[in-house]
């Protein structure tokens, strides 16, 4: 069995002042170190070639067992930077062979994590989700009416527990389904409300895929998934706005502060953009 250790690189800062948090570890149990390099800090560990060389690591990420502890041990790097530094997290297991490598990465990088890190700086990110619960919003007067067994039924209503006639089953039916069509457009409404006040509130959003139910178990159906960099002295009315946005049969939750993880590319989402731009003014 091979004993080669690899470089995992968790994150990229600027050198600051100061030490991880004490009991801070990352992959293996290890505390991660920083490596320097001109005006740019990585923060790495070393892992067992024998997991994260390029061919067993494209297997292990087939492993949902193994992604999530070794995400898991990513995170709580990434956290503890986060009491200390503004961190540029990075890719789940981004690898170099040694040192040098890790050097390599920082040079050949070195403009973009200056940009991102500067666009990070002293922001965090936040995360939104919206949940429609339909037929939450009702008080239930009623229990749900049984088909009724003859639809040449002659009973004029239906008492609560006995069965509906024919006419009054469809129009509880209907009115139940018009019920349920007046949740979904009030979550429709309050998600396009919300992000687009809580985009103007943050320096940028982003809308994640939506999540599912069965593999969430949360409560409803998840119809906006949105991630919002806050500058950190905005951050207590930016969650002031998200408390006030619920209303009966709409669940919003919120999530952070966290490290920006959504936003780790941002600087070269801005490059792109330059590029677009120059070239559309030609």
């Amino acid at each position: 069995m091979s004993t080669d250790r690899l470089r995992y690189v968790y994150a990229v800062t600027r050198p600051f002042d100061g030490v991880l948090p004490e009991g801070a570890r990352g992959i293996d149990g290890e505390p991660p170190r920083l490596l320097r390099h001109g005006d740019l800090v990585a923060v790495t560990g070393t892992v067992p070639a024998e997991e994260f060389d390029e061919a067993p690591l494209r297997a292990r990420l087939e492993d949902l067992d193994w992604l999530a502890g070794t995400a898991r041990a990513h995170d709580a790097v990434i956290s503890a930077l986060s009491t200390v530094t503004c961190p540029l997290p990075l890719r789940l297991a981004t690898v170099c062979r040694d040192d040098s490598g890790v050097r390599r990465l920082l040079e050949e990088g070195h403009d973009r994590f200056v940009r991102a890190l500067a666009r990070l700086d002293g922001r965090v990110e936040w995360g939104v989700k919206v949940y429609a619960e339909p037929g939450a919003a009702q008080t239930p007067a009623e229990p749900e009416p049984a088909p009724p067994a003859d639809s040449g039924a002659s009973t004029d209503s239906a008492a609560p527990g006995r069965q509906a006639s024919g006419r009054e089953y469809l129009r509880r039916r209907l009115h139940a389904r018009r019920s349920r069509e007046g949740d979904w457009r009030r979550a429709d409404e309050l998600c396009r409300r919300l992000h687009a006040e809580l985009s103007r509130y943050a320096e940028a959003g982003t809308v994640h895929r939506p999540q599912d139910g069965r593999l969430s178990g949360a409560p409803g159906v998840n119809v906006l998934n949105a991630a919002y960099l806050v500058d950190r002295a905005r951050s207590e009315r930016f969650v002031e706005l998200v408390d006030a946005a619920s209303e009966p049969g709409v669940r919003v939750e919120l999530t952070g502060p966290w490290a920006p993880y959504s936003f780790a590319g941002i600087a070269d989402d801005e490059a792109q953009e330059a590029r677009e731009a120059r070239g559309a003014g030609r």
